[in-house]
């Protein structure tokens, strides 16, 4: 599943709720409403990081002054929650009689599920 966007500032864990641009030409840092998709250049932040940031001397922040929100889910994160549910709700495959795993076989091209892991054979 696609987790939400988090805040770009090192060490934060929370959701962005806020996009901020330069624009170097005219020494502004704007601060608006998450962007539709994740753009080079900008930086997404929370609502804390949104509302407290400054600007270097000379430099004028232009901010959103209404409630940042953040973004309702998209169908893919509604598909992936599904696929995910699905997943989780697949019978465990058969485990092997006890007499079989004192002498493991290794077979190269096995494919198959280990865990939450996928082996994919190597393309000859």
């Amino acid at each position: 599943m696609r987790s939400p966007r988090r805040c770009s500032r090192n060490g934060c864990p929370r959701q962005a709720v806020a996009t901020l641009t330069y624009v170097y030409n005219e020494s502004t840092a704007v601060v608006g409403p998450l962007a539709a998709f994740a753009e080079p250049h900008t930086y997404d932040l929370c609502e804390p990081h949104a509302r407290s940031l400054t600007a270097p001397r000379g430099w004028d922040v232009v901010r959103h002054e209404g409630e940042f929100e953040p973004p309702p889910p998209t169908a893919d994160d509604l598909v992936a929650l599904a696929e995910a549910v699905r997943e989780a709700a697949r019978p465990a495959p058969p485990r092997p009689p006890e007499d079989d795993k004192a002498t493991p076989q290794h077979h190269p091209h096995q494919t198959g599920r280990r865990g939450h892991l996928r082996v994919i054979p190597p393309n000859h």
